[in-house]
């Protein structure tokens, strides 16, 4: 029977008007409609304010009016060191609900919201901001600008270049957004534009005074290799690297530093005044007007080198004044050379003063002077006649330049080499560099000329060939060679004679050939020209009963005739009684063959 009630109690008992806390289903519902009026409506994705309910070491609790807290880091509040409970700060809504049913806000999100926005309202208006500069990078600054890492460029720091960019990190400074890249938010500033602004009005009033020849002061606000750039309030000015000093300049940080303030004067500047040329060398006399007034040409100087060119050195006797020592005055010699031959830059040397023109402000200088001229005793030391080494310095066509000594040069002409060699070019008899011995011939002191010869250090030869080859005599002889319709034959004591290719036909109507030794006779001797034609034809076609002449044994086909030639003809007797009276001993002119090819 129990059991019976309870299941049918069961089934019909009213479980939503049990109240076990005490309220009623209507008094519950009436709470729960006051409860959801006193929490705020809040949306994913927004930035919302909240209070600050407790600050620890690692979290900030945030009260948004929402049914749970928000929790953040509190090294999003890093910034801010002074944060307390009771401070409303902005928040971002991540999510208004995780997986534990926890509302997810961030602090530095809402920031980057709301900094951006600010930032391009800056942009747009031309708002003077502060920022804190936060570090270094390349190239400039990192900036911390409404909680955004804005870009600082070192050209935009400030108007004169900045060498240590250390030393505005961890400082306010103000600035103006200069440039905004939505794409990739990336945020541009400047500090020069502030003060570019407040320096143009002053730059106006400095350029409309502007005059050349005024003297102004200015600081050193960059230095290159060609000048330095002068700051003079606003206005930048250039003094080129000659107007520096009026002595050598070999880069303008020997004269100025950078930062160092000094006067300096006008010298000209363009229509716009926007290019002004500058002048620090202007303010002080100019060397020459403090130069010596007894300085004369013929005085002894000394300086010190400060340019060299090829052409010669620059050597500066006294700051601002130099003087040219010409590559020709450095030596009495006059073989080309250049100036690094004789001394280097930074080299002191004693010269004596050629020129001297105040008016002008040039002075010419020589180093050849303080020694003695070699040519003012030219005829004691090299007096016609005497004979000397020289040493072979270039050729001519028309003959060699040697070097006696030091400044004096002689001219072998080609026609003084040789007695009988034939030469084309000196370069056949000589090379650069040889040491030949020569006979003074001729010396043009005025001009310092002096001609020299080399064959007068023998006997003329052709005073004797000049007894032996006399016209109508006959002498043995071979073809070596034929060129230009005629024979070259080598006869006795090694003598060459022309055989025109007329006279080269033979007895029996056959013309000689090269290596055939045949009898020559004489038809032509030129001592001047060295020249002898002969002619084989002439031995039989004359008729004569003349004695072939042979030349003392030597060996040398060239030199002499073979000893396997054919009888020859019989020489007059007049003609073979001059030959012994004027040749003596063939012997003895076999020896002085020798000699002269041993000297060749």
């Amino acid at each position: 029977m129990a059991k019976q009630i309870n299941a049918q109690g069961s089934a019909d008992f009213d479980w939503d008007a049990l109240a076990l806390d005490g309220y009623t289903l209507a008094q519950r519902s009436e709470l729960a409609d006051v409860y959801e009026k006193t929490l705020t409506s809040i949306n994913e994705k927004e930035v919302i304010e909240g209070t600050v309910i407790a600050v620890s070491k690692k979290e900030v609790i945030i009260n948004v009016g929402y049914k749970s807290e928000g929790v953040v880091p509190a090294s999003e509040f890093r910034y801010n060191a002074e944060l307390k409970a009771g401070d409303v700060v902005d928040v971002f809504v991540e999510c208004q609900e995780d997986k534990s049913g926890q509302l997810v806000i961030s602090h530095r999100t809402a920031r980057m919201h709301k900094a951006w926005i600010r930032v391009n309202d800056v942009l747009r208006t031309g708002e003077v901001i502060t920022g804190f500069v936060k570090c270094r990078t390349k190239g400039g600054l990192i900036v911390d600008v409404f909680g955004i890492e804005a870009f600082l460029p070192g050209s935009q720091i400030d108007v004169k270049p900045i060498r240590d960019y250390d030393v505005y990190v961890g400082k306010n400074m103000e600035f103006k957004v200069v440039k905004i890249n939505q794409e990739f938010r990336n945020v541009v500033v400047s500090h020069k534009a502030l003060i570019e602004a407040e320096l143009e009005e002053q730059k106006k009033q400095i350029i409309s005074g502007l005059e050349k020849g005024q003297v102004l002061e200015g600081t050193v606000k960059n230095i290159t290799s060609y000048g330095v750039f002068i700051d003079l309030g606003g206005v930048d000015g250039l003094i080129h690297i000659t107007d520096l000093s009026w002595g050598r300049v070999n880069h303008p940080e020997e004269i100025v530093e950078l930062d160092q303030k000094l006067n300096v004067v006008i010298l000209d500047f363009d229509d716009d005044k926007k290019r002004i040329a500058l002048g620090l060398k202007q303010l002080q006399p100019h060397p020459w007007d403090a130069l010596d007034t007894n300085l004369a040409v013929g005085d002894k100087v000394s300086g010190k080198v400060v340019v060299l060119a090829d052409y010669g050195a620059f050597v500066e006797i006294a700051a601002g004044v130099e003087g040219l020592i010409h590559v020709s005055e450095m030596s009495w010699s006059q073989h080309l050379r250049s100036a690094q031959d004789f001394m280097q830059v930074g080299d002191t040397v004693e010269a004596v003063i050629l020129t001297l023109d105040r008016e002008e402000r040039k002075m010419s200088l020589g180093i050849k002077q303080l020694m003695p001229d070699p040519w003012s005793a030219i005829e004691a030391k090299y007096a016609v006649g005497t004979k000397h080494h020289a040493k072979v310095r270039n050729f001519t066509n028309f003959g060699v330049f040697v070097e006696l000594e030091e400044g004096v040069d002689g001219l072998i002409h080609i026609s003084d080499l040789s007695w009988q060699k034939k030469i084309k070019h000196p370069s056949e008899f000589c090379k650069v560099g040889d040491e030949m011995e020569v006979v003074v011939l001729e010396i043009d002191r005025e001009n310092r000329r002096i001609s020299l010869g080399h064959k007068q250090l023998e006997e003329n030869p052709w005073d004797v060939f000049e007894t032996i080859f006399g016209e109508g005599s006959v002498h043995q002889g071979t073809i070596i060679e034929t060129k230009d319709k005629a024979g070259i034959v080598a006869l006795p004591y090694g003598v060459e004679g022309i055989c025109p290719s007329k006279h080269l036909r033979k007895e029996d109507g056959s013309n000689a050939k090269v290596e055939e030794t045949l009898d020559f006779k004489v038809i032509e001797f030129n001592k001047e020209s060295k020249k002898i034609v002969v002619s084989h034809t002439r031995t039989f076609e004359d008729g004569t009963d003349e004695k072939v002449s042979k030349p003392a044994a030597t060996g040398n086909k060239k030199g002499a005739a073979g000893a396997g030639s054919s009888t020859s003809q019989a020489v007059k007797a007049n003609n073979s009684s001059n030959e012994k009276s004027t040749l003596g001993d063939l012997d003895a002119l076999a020896a002085l063959k020798e000699k002269m090819e041993g000297g060749e």
